[in-house]
């Protein structure tokens, strides 16, 4: 590669790096700063180094919000993953009906935060709410959503299960990208649609799959809030859906800790680059291992 061609992809590049420099690392330098100093906007800040960071650890009820993340995210994540991926194998042929459900699939996930979280504070409504008049119409048990912890907890999870459309986009496209020939040779090998899919179809979409994973685990530690603060304000009691940004939120703008909440803040990003880094560990073990290639029927083996 020449030095012109380097400079034009620098140039191409630039408007991304200026983005990530002024979005991302400049507020995260200044969160690590403020997460250093004890601050209510009253009075000056006070530089307690760690004091924020070791409170945190002893706070019984971050404790709580930690765990309620991480098992969102747990439970999210492979959800989310299997749903794009599902919809994505479904709905990547072409036609006007299979149009009309991916653009079904999208709507969600262009609906407005607030407005979305008010419809699902109606959609799972314990009483008169209609997912519960169809479970007690067909005779199966209608959970209490938004009375004890536990379906609570599987509620929000439910409703990001359903605004999945980014990562079904991406696996759209990955899917597509799959050359039907590779489908027609697995099949003259013998492989069964079970067979092909694992021999084939994962192996090409692994990358756009790990994006994908990737993605959700960011969004599943930080877009949390909006239904936790509108549709169960971080209950019921004890905090079983108070999540990190929530915490974050009553920290800086009801009790006035703006070091406490940026001392959240950094948690959450260095929880959240670790989960990535090691899923990008696992990913890469997983592809390095040696997977059974699909014989080439054209192309006779190499002696061995």
């Amino acid at each position: 590669m020449g030095s012109a061609e380097r400079r034009v992809l620098w140039l191409m590049a630039a408007p991304f790096l200026v983005g990530v420099c002024g979005l991302v690392l400049l507020p995260a330098l200044g969160s690590l700063s403020m997460a250093l100093a004890e601050w209510d906007l009253v009075r000056s800040p006070r530089y307690v180094g760690l004091a924020n960071f070791r409170e945190l650890v002893e706070d019984p009820v971050f404790r709580i919000t930690l765990r309620n993340s991480l098992w969102y995210a747990v439970a999210a994540v492979p959800l989310r993953l299997v749903g794009a991926l599902g919809l994505a194998l479904l709905l990547h042929r072409r036609g006007r009906l299979l149009a009309a459900g991916r653009v079904t699939v999208l709507i969600p996930t262009v609906i407005p935060d607030a407005a979305y979280a008010l419809l699902w504070l109606w959609i799972l409504n314990p009483l008169y709410g209609p997912l519960n008049l169809a479970l007690g119409a067909a005779g199966l048990p209608t959970p209490a959503w938004f009375s004890l912890p536990a379906p609570t907890r599987w509620a929000v999870v439910l409703m990001g299960l359903f605004q999945l459309g980014e990562g079904f986009l991406i696996a759209l496209v990955a899917r597509r990208q799959v050359r039907e020939e590779l489908y027609e040779i697995a099949a003259i090998s013998g492989a069964g649609p079970w067979g092909r899919f694992i021999r084939v179809t994962l192996p090409v979409m692994a990358p756009a799959l790990l994006l994908i994973v990737g993605r959700d685990t960011i969004l599943s530690l930080q877009a949390t809030f909006a239904p936790a603060l509108l549709v169960t304000e971080g209950g019921p009691p004890p905090y079983s859906t108070t999540y990190l940004p929530l915490f974050a939120y009553r920290s800086a703008f009801e009790y006035l800790r703006y070091g406490y909440a940026s001392a959240t803040t950094v948690v959450m990003l260095a929880l959240t680059a670790s989960i990535l880094w090691l899923q990008y560990r696992v990913f890469v073990r997983w592809s390095g291992r040696s997977i059974e290639p699909v014989d080439d029927p054209v192309r006779p083996r190499r002696a061995r």
